[in-house]
């Protein structure tokens, strides 16, 4: 079981890494945080991995006074996406047709919905920019859909004035993102290890209340 939690873990941290790459190479516009990301690159001569690891740890600073604690996960995320974003910019070429683009942009999509449900489902921990979600909602009574939508647009603003890229990505990522990464994340889902009763039996109900409080939010 923490074999296959691992091998998910990384796959999934390293296909949201190329992910971003075909976004960034579609042109088309990108998610929120990487409107963020690309802007905050372009102002200061970073490439995009060094500043998605860079925002990553500085998100990783908020969650002190949310009183959030980062799990395994959260820290790879904070490491390995940024590397597999830059790898995936040096492989993947870009595309002025707009057939390729919109092709690349949909794979794009495709392939962050697995990704995320993938490292969701080895459950261990969000990522950096879900955490701050999560742990925004818990500390203000505020829902989660209200804190997320705050927060992007936040970021989004701030990205847009720096030069990110917005456009008709941005828009396709908000609307599928979600249905898509609830539609896969079921297959993914590591189940959470009944713990045995005194009897020597598993207590079911214990297990599918673990589960709950283990899966993170999918977000972007």
């Amino acid at each position: 079981m923490m074999i296959r939690r691992l091998v998910q873990l990384f796959t999934g941290l390293a296909m949201y890494g190329i992910s971003l790459a075909l976004f960034i190479r579609a042109g088309l516009g990108l998610d929120p945080w990487d409107v963020f990301h690309q802007g905050v690159a372009a102002k200061t001569g970073l490439s995009i991995g060094v500043v998605v690891i860079i925002v990553s740890f500085l998100v990783l600073l908020l969650w002190i006074p949310l009183r959030q604690r980062p799990g395994f996960g959260t820290l790879c995320n904070a490491i390995l996406v940024g590397i597999f974003a830059d790898v995936g910019l040096a492989l993947i070429p870009s595309f002025s047709h707009l057939g390729g683009q919109i092709a690349m942009l949909g794979g794009a999509v495709v392939l962050n919905g697995i990704a995320s449900a993938c490292y969701i489902g080895a459950r261990f921990g969000p990522g950096a920019r879900d955490g701050l979600m999560t742990g925004l909602a818990r500390r203000t009574g505020w829902s989660v859909r209200l804190s997320r939508t705050l927060i992007e647009v936040v970021v989004l603003g701030a990205g847009w004035l720096l030069g990110g890229s917005v456009g008709a990505g941005t828009v396709v990522y908000a609307l599928a993102i979600g249905p898509l990464v609830q539609l896969l994340l079921p297959y993914f889902m590591v189940p959470a290890r009944e713990p045995a009763t005194a009897g020597g039996t598993s207590d079911s109900g214990a297990s599918d209340r673990e589960g709950q409080s283990e899966a993170p939010v999918a977000t972007s």
